[in-house]
C-alpha cells in the first residue's frame, strides 16, 4: 500500500489489530515535532489527518475539527492537557537523543533519561497536545544499550 496515494476508504478498511488516532490542535506540527525528535515517518500529511509510521506500526493525527461529528469529541477538554493519563511508549527510540531535541520542538521533559528497574532506559516527554511520549531502550546489566 503507497501510504502517500492510498485512498481513504482503502486504508481504513486495511486497518487491523489495534488502532491508535490522536487528536491535535495542529497536524503538521505534531507530524514534524514526531519525526524530528522520536524519527517517525509521516504520510499524507494535510491540515486535518496524517498517517504516522514507527517501526512496522501505524496510527494516526486528525484535527479536532475532523472529529466534530464523533460522539466522543464532547469529551474533549477545552484546554489542555488532553492526553493526560496516557503513555505513548516508543520501544525503538533513543531517550537521550529525544530529550536533546525535545525542547527545539516544543516538547516539555517530564522526566530525563532514567535506568528503571523493569529493566530500561526511559524518558518522558510532553508534547503540546498533552501526550506523554515514552522513548525507550533496553537496560543491559544496569546500561543502556544501543
Amino acid at each position: 500500500m503507497d501510504l502517500e496515494t492510498v485512498d481513504a476508504a482503502v486504508f481504513g478498511a486495511g486497518l487491523r489489530g489495534l488502532g491508535l488516532n490522536l487528536l491535535v490542535r495542529d497536524v503538521r506540527a505534531e507530524a514534524a515535532r514526531l519525526a524530528a525528535v522520536f524519527g517517525m515517518q509521516a504520510h499524507r500529511v494535510s491540515d486535518d489527518f496524517a498517517i504516522i509510521g514507527y517501526g512496522p506500526t501505524l496510527f494516526q493525527l486528525h484535527h479536532d475539527r475532523t472529529f466534530a461529528s464523533n460522539p466522543a469529541f464532547a469529551l474533549l477538554p477545552e484546554t489542555p492537557p488532553r492526553g493526560g493519563g496516557i503513555e505513548l511508549r516508543l520501544y525503538d527510540s533513543d531517550p537521550d537523543a529525544a530529550v536533546a531535541l525535545a525542547p527545539a520542538h516544543d516538547f516539555s521533559v517530564l522526566q530525563p533519561p532514567t535506568n528503571k528497574p523493569h529493566g530500561l532506559r526511559e524518558a518522558t516527554l510532553l508534547c503540546p497536545d498533552g501526550y506523554a511520549w515514552v522513548p525507550s531502550r533496553p537496560l543491559q546489566s544496569g546500561r543502556s544499550i544501543g
